[in-house]
């Protein structure tokens, strides 16, 4: 949805405003003040669209508008506040009074632009222009290859990648025998002369030496044999 167009274009005169045209705008205006905009060419007579009747009577028509050339306090005062607030015409055209944003608009790029680029200053940025950053910067390695230069605007700075060295690994396999435990219980020999598994009544081992000990022919050792005293 736009704006409503705020009068009939068709049925509007266009160009140059005309003696009589301004004499009507001037007289409505002070008898009736501004007012609405939207309204006021058909209330006043004018064959006018509203916007055309504002920017007549703001930019040429007003009684307090100053007329003439600006002083070069003026340049000064517009100098210092584009520095401060840019392209704001408006806004610096309410502490000119009786300048318009149009007319210091017009006034900056045809007279005080070419002033300043005289004066070495760059007029976007109010700095010299020497003090300006060179538009390109070039690193330059001490190497003997041409890769080294690096433009700083075109390739971004690289890191020499640490190089990290693999040991060789032997991958060949090889074929053993199974692993094979050891027994957990082996035969041990006491003092008395009979060993571990013989005083427990275990099977004999192939190290044992006690079989003829206390008649253990087979191997067990058979209480039953042996007196009590």
């Amino acid at each position: 949805m736009g704006r409503s167009p705020c009068c009939e274009k068709a049925h509007t005169n266009k160009g140059a405003w005309t003696k009589e045209e301004d004499d009507r705008l001037v007289a409505y205006i002070r008898a009736h003040g501004e007012g609405c905009w939207r309204s006021l060419p058909k209330a006043a007579g004018l064959l006018r669209c509203g916007k055309s009747c504002r920017l007549r009577w703001i930019n040429y028509l007003r009684p307090d508008l100053k007329r003439g050339n600006f002083t070069e306090d003026e340049d000064e005062l517009i100098i210092k506040l584009h520095s401060l607030l840019g392209n704001k015409w408006s806004l610096i055209a309410g502490r000119l009074p009786g300048r318009t944003d149009n007319e210091i608009k017009n006034y900056w790029n045809t007279h005080i632009r070419r002033k300043l680029l005289s004066r070495g200053v760059d007029p976007v940025t109010h700095r010299p222009i020497n003090e300006q950053p060179p538009a390109n910067i070039t690193i330059s390695f001490e190497k003997g290859d041409e890769d080294s230069k690096i433009s700083a605007l075109e390739k971004p700075f690289k890191l020499q990648e640490p190089q990290f060295k693999i040991p060789d690994l032997n991958l060949e396999l090889c074929i053993s025998p199974p692993f094979q435990e050891e027994p957990l219980i082996k035969p041990v020999k006491s003092e008395a002369g009979v060993c571990f598994s013989c005083s427990l009544g275990l099977p004999k081992s192939p190290e044992c030496k006690c079989s003829n000990f206390l008649g253990l022919s087979s191997g067990f050792l058979d209480f039953r044999s042996v007196e009590m005293k």
